[in-house]
C-alpha cells in the first residue's frame, strides 16, 4: 500500500526505522530485534541505506527480509556521488520486491569510503533525485524534514525553501529529523503550511537508549539536548543504564501522546536497532488510546 493512501484515512501510524548489520553476530541479533518489532503491528518500517551505497546489498536483503513477513517498507535511497544507473539498479531491484514506498535523502557524503568515485552523473540534491524518480517509477516519494534546520543549511528559511522544491518535485510526504522539544515540530509545520507545503509531515522520535549515544548523535544530526533532558539525566547515575533507558521511554511516550493529540499523522521511532524500549513506548501509547 502506497503510505498517501493510509495517511489519508485518518488513523495515525507507528513505524520503526531499522538498518543493516555488517556481520553475521549483529544479522542474529537484529533477526531477533525484528521479530519483537513485526509483532507490534507496525504500519511500516524504514530501512536505510548507506552513503554511497555502502549498504546496498545489506539494505535489499533486510527489505526482502520484511518483505517475507509481511511487513510495508519504507525503502530509504541515499543518492549522494551516485548516477542513474546506481538509481536505476537499486530501486528496480526494490520494486522486484514489492516496495510501493521510498524515502529520498541526499546523504551523508560518500568520499570517506576507500576507493570510492562520485559517478559523473550523480545528483547533489534531494529534490533531483525526487524529479529523476518522479517519472519513472510508480512509488509514493517522501523526503526528509529538519524542524531545528538541516546542519548545512544557511538558515531555516532556505531550509524551508529547499524542502518546498522537493515537495513541488513530486515527494508526497515528510519524514522528519527528531527532536526532544514538540515546539520544533509545530512550529516547522506551522511554517511548512505558510509555505504552501500540505503533504503529511510525520514526526521522528528517538528514544534516549544512552548517554554516549545521545551526545553523539545530536551532535551528527544537529538535534538540540533541552535543558529538560539535561535535568532529567543530570539527576540520574550516568552509570545506571537501566535508569537512564527507562527515563527515556518515559521522556518519548509524552513526547509522542502529545504529538499525536495535537493531530501529528503518526510516530516514526528511531529503534537504532533495538526492541525493548520501543516495545514499552508502543504498548504505552496504544494503552492510552493514541495509537
Amino acid at each position: 500500500m502506497k503510505l498517501s493512501s493510509r495517511w489519508s484515512s485518518g488513523k495515525p501510524t507507528v513505524s520503526f526505522e531499522v538498518f543493516p548489520q555488517h556481520d553475521e553476530k549483529g544479522r542474529v541479533r537484529l533477526g531477533k530485534v525484528i521479530e519483537k518489532l513485526v509483532a507490534l503491528r507496525p504500519d511500516f518500517m524504514g530501512v536505510t541505506f548507506g552513503a554511497g551505497g555502502s549498504t546496498r546489498e545489506g539494505s535489499r536483503d533486510l527489505v526482502e527480509d520484511l518483505r517475507r513477513l509481511g511487513v510495508e517498507v519504507l525503502a530509504y535511497f541515499a543518492g549522494l556521488g551516485l548516477g542513474p544507473r546506481h538509481i536505476d539498479a537499486v530501486l528496480g531491484s526494490y520494486q522486484e520486491l514489492g516496495v510501493e514506498n521510498l524515502l529520498l535523502i541526499r546523504g551523508d557524503e560518500p568520499a570517506a569510503l576507500e576507493g570510492f568515485v562520485h559517478d559523473e552523473q550523480s545528483m547533489a540534491h534531494a529534490s533531483d533525485l525526487v524529479s529523476y524518480v518522479k517519472p519513472r517509477f510508480d512509488l509514493c516519494l517522501g523526503v526528509a524534514g529538519y524542524p531545528e534546520g538541516h546542519v548545512q543549511a544557511k538558515d531555516l528559511k532556505t531550509d524551508l525553501k529547499y524542502l518546498k522544491l522537493k515537495v513541488d518535485e513530486g515527494a508526497t510526504f515528510i519524514l522528519t529529523n527528531y527532536f526532544y522539544d514538540n515546539y520544533y515540530y509545530f512550529n516547522f509545520v506551522k511554517n511548512c503550511r505558510e509555505m504552501g507545503i500540505t503533504v503529511p509531515i510525520v514526526p521522528g522520535v528517538m528514544p534516549i537508549f544512552n548517554f554516549g549515544l545521545l551526545e553523539s548523535l545530536a551532535k551528527t544530526c544537529g538535534a538540540t539536548i533541552t535543558e529538560r533532558v539535561q535535568q532529567g539525566l543530570g539527576a540520574l547515575d550516568p552509570n545506571n543504564k537501566e535508569a537512564v533507558a527507562d527515563f527515556g521511554v518515559a521522556f518519548a511516550i509524552e513526547q509522542c501522546e502529545e504529538l499525536l493529540r495535537k493531530g501529528a499523522p503518526g510516530i516514526h521511532l528511531y529503534s537504532m536497532d533495538r526492541a525493548k524500549s520501543v516495545e514499552t513506548i508502543v504498548e504505552e501509547l496504544r494503552a492510552r488510546g493514541v495509537l
